[in-house]
């Protein structure tokens, strides 16, 4: 059996592996150094053109515990992190060279794989697309042809997210502007003039990312920098998305000189969008300045936002429950083209492309890890979000299935790390993608490990 994987990224790389491990020959095409990027320096594969930090290793961290899960499943990114691994504390970073060195050595190593150097304009079926937010003109304009005009979107404004857990409510209020919809789609931070002037000296005088030259593209009007409208008069965000009207408080009758608007993320309402507050502020001042918004003062932050050339897939309203193309279950997608944020997101989707596109090949149907693990919960956001409002997302707790009943703040992580390493070690058993044992064995290495390394670097000893 053979198939086709297009890019040579994480996800891409991550994928034509556990497709050759599974004994499919694999074509694994990369239109670098032929048909370069902006990005990119070298012609190897899985090169880190951002950070070199893959996160947090401590399982008590939601990158953490990803880790473990991809582990488990096999990764073969994630092992060549650790042999190039440099301090970072808790955090996987690596030697970029060596890294990238590492995982092409063993890519076109393997005998079931193939690297050939060519762009491709085409779809590939049975395949993998996981060509990132730099993905070629000519094959973006197939998948616009394949999948609809509106399944790209070419400009990635984010807003941060908040979780409903470190919100003060009794500051805030549930409404939809002038009572549309349901009532608790919505929160609402009211501010008076004076709360709402210092919040605007505070986002002026606020320190601000600039990005690689790739990044640098023109504002649209319609996604601006929440700092930008500042700076474009001190009443423009009350015009724009800080405007009050229609959203009068209940407990006074009356408009708020301001109000920051935080819309539902998920079902459960575990996550919280700051609507409009898409931003280019450094995350130390997100932190800083969004925490002067009444309510969030001790706001944890699941997502921080940011703007960014990007190209990535409306996932929710144009793929399948596993990332395949609504009409061919051999077409899979992967890695920042999904919708994903993040190195450990990318290479995971990528990893469980390839084992769904075995799978498949096999007459075996996909296999998606239940949403009370952190892959499945971020697969969950794929296909359930809403399209109307879907934006990029990394991994975080909020993702998963909340916990039934009330638990205690300082054990809910535990709680939902505990149950994850159960449900997901059992769907590993059920599935037959990896024994149970060996995934279960490999969940309490990473937590023995992480929390060696844990001790090492902050001479603290976790729960976990």
């Amino acid at each position: 059996m053979n198939a086709t994987v297009v890019g040579g990224g994480l996800a891409g790389s991550e994928a034509a592996w556990a497709l050759a491990e599974r004994g499919i020959r694999v074509t694994l095409q990369e239109m670098r150094p032929g048909t370069g990027t902006p990005a990119h320096q070298t012609d190897r594969l899985a090169e880190l053109v951002c950070s070199n930090s893959f996160k947090s290793v401590d399982l008590t961290n939601a990158h953490g515990l990803l880790k473990a899960e991809l582990r488990a499943l096999g990764s073969l990114l994630l092992p060549c992190a650790d042999e190039t691994r440099v301090p970072a504390g808790t955090a996987l970073a690596v030697d970029r060279e060596l890294f990238s060195q590492a995982v092409h050595q063993r890519i076109t190593a393997h005998p079931n794989i193939t690297l050939v150097r060519q762009e491709v304009a085409d779809l590939p079926s049975p395949g993998v697309v996981a060509t990132g937010p730099l993905t070629s003109d000519r094959l973006t304009q197939a998948m616009v042809a394949r999948l609809g005009s509106s399944a790209l979107a070419f400009y990635d404004a984010i807003a941060p997210v908040v979780s409903a857990d470190a919100l003060d409510h009794s500051l805030l209020y549930p409404l939809s502007r002038y009572g549309k919809g349901d009532g608790d789609d919505y929160l609402n931070a009211p501010m008076d003039a004076d709360t709402y002037h210092r919040f605007i000296d505070a986002l002026l005088a606020a320190d601000q990312f600039e990005g690689h030259a790739f990044d640098a593209v023109p504002y649209f009007e319609g996604c601006l920098p929440v700092e930008e409208m500042a700076r474009r008069g001190r009443e423009t965000l009350r015009f724009g998305p800080m405007k009050p009207v229609g959203l009068a408080d209940p407990r006074t009758g009356r408009e708020p000189h301001a109000v920051v608007q935080l819309r539902r993320e998920d079902r459960a309402g575990q996550m919280w969008n700051l609507v409009g507050f898409q931003t280019r502020l450094r995350i130390p001042e997100q932190q800083r300045v969004f925490r002067m918004i009444p309510g969030l003062e001790t706001a944890e932050f699941l997502r921080f936002g940011s703007i960014h050339r990007n190209s990535y897939l409306n996932s929710p309203a144009c793929l399948g429950p596993g990332l395949t193309a609504r009409d061919d279950n051999r077409l899979f997608f992967a890695g920042q083209i999904t919708g994903v944020e993040g190195y450990t997101e990318s290479l995971g989707t990528g990893l469980m492309a390839g084992i769904n596109l075995a799978r498949t090949l096999q007459g075996l149907p996909a296999a998606i890890p239940p949403a009370t693990t952190m892959l499945g919960g971020l697969y969950r956001y794929l296909r359930e979000a809403d399209p109307r409002h879907f934006q990029p997302m990394n991994a975080n707790f909020g993702l998963l299935d909340p916990l039934p009943g009330k638990a205690k703040k300082d054990r809910k992580k535990e709680l939902l790390v505990e149950r994850a390493q159960g449900d997901f070690t059992a769907w590993c058993e059920e599935s037959e993608i990896v024994p149970g044992g060996h995934a279960r064995a490999l969940l309490h290495h990473e937590g023995t490990k992480n929390t060696k390394d844990h001790e090492e670097t902050s001479g603290v000893s976790p729960r976990l």
